[in-house]
């Protein structure tokens, strides 16, 4: 498993140098996602295929009887999660992907602390869920 995590982190951030090497576009995939929502005007291909390439990998392993660990089933929790992780986005300014990846790499301090904050409250998070609430 430390082995994927490594190649799969390797892949990310080459996935993220590569759109910014190629296009000067940062990989924030809140930020791509809601300019598409929002209807920015602009080269939109470009966004469209970058999502692609980030669904299109699981829909390929899940299709084929790979498992996802720890995979969650959809349900209102997941709904109520996915919501807050959106509001969560625009009043950071970006997502984990954004900051942690690009903004990092770039040095900047705003950046340093969204991620600080962001792995805080999920290491808070976990530790509730598994030693609090007791949850598996």
């Amino acid at each position: 498993m430390l082995l994927q995590s490594f190649i799969g982190g390797l892949v990310i951030g080459t996935g993220a140098a590569l759109l910014l090497l190629g296009r000067g576009q940062i990989a924030g995939i809140s930020g791509l996602v809601g300019n598409l929502l929002e209807g920015q005007t602009g080269p939109r291909q470009w966004r469209l295929f970058f999502l692609a390439g980030l669904l299109l990998p699981a829909l390929f392993w899940r299709a084929t009887g790979g498992q996802v660990p720890g995979a969650l089933e959809p349900g209102w929790l997941l709904l109520g999660a996915g919501v807050l992780v959106g509001f969560g986005t625009r009043l950071g300014n970006g997502c984990t992907s954004g900051h942690g990846l690009c903004g990092l790499g770039n040095l900047s301090t705003r950046s340093l602390v969204a991620t600080a904050t962001f792995m805080a409250v999920a290491f808070l998070t976990v530790f509730v869920v598994r030693h609090v609430l007791g949850a598996a």
